[in-house]
């Protein structure tokens, strides 16, 4: 059995935290897994600038209310899922994807989750657990799938590497820099040409 397990920002979606620094001015907050390598680096930062411009989940979820899918998305995951069982391994958060889930037709989504006061403040953020996307592909090796990812960040390429197959998609010149074993795609014909000839080396 085969499963396609993709990042979610990046390749399926627009970065929220890049869109919601765009509405915002703040940019400060374009700063992403692309960036930094270290998440709860990352996070903490996040946490103080929202903690310091007074803003909370709600004004996060008021833009990601006006976002959509990145143009091809929905056709080449409805296309993908046609085939093969594909899961989401994403370092967003449930509180934000949700909106976002229902115009991708609801694929299968493991991601963290957020936790913020009655007003609305994000005072904490909480991991489904350490290390979740390579953890993840390292289960579904041990049910005796093979598993090829793609991702696009930092974040991403733990999972590639545990993967039987991992491909880069619109990745920065950094990460294609310092991860020259992955072959890099930009467009989602070429990335379900890769993914496919991935699984054919594995079956061989």
């Amino acid at each position: 059995m085969q499963i396609v397990c993709l990042d979610l920002e990046g390749v399926l979606i627009p970065e929220i935290w890049i869109e919601f620094a765009h509405k915002t001015g703040i940019d400060e907050l374009r700063r992403t897994t692309r960036d930094e390598p270290n998440y709860d680096t990352l996070m903490k930062y996040r946490l103080d600038i929202l903690a310091k411009h007074r803003l909370g989940l709600p004004d996060i979820q008021e833009v990601i209310g006006t976002l959509s899918p990145m143009p091809g998305a929905r056709a080449f995951l409805d296309a993908l899922r046609d085939q093969y069982q594909v899961i989401i391994l994403s370092d967003t958060f449930y509180e934000f994807a949700k909106p976002l889930m229902r115009q991708l037709g609801l694929p299968t989504l493991f991601c963290h989750s957020l936790e913020a006061d009655a007003d609305g403040v994000v005072v904490d953020y909480h991991l489904r657990m350490a290390d979740q996307k390579r953890e993840a592909v390292k289960r579904f090796k041990e049910l005796n799938f093979q598993v090829v990812a793609a991702g696009d960040s930092y974040n991403d390429t733990a999972m590639l590497g545990e993967a039987h197959g991992g491909i880069l998609f619109r990745p920065p010149e950094n990460v294609i820099r310092e991860f020259p074993q992955y072959p890099v795609v930009r467009e989602y014909d070429d990335l379900r040409r890769e993914i496919d000839q991935a699984f054919a080396r594995t079956a061989g």
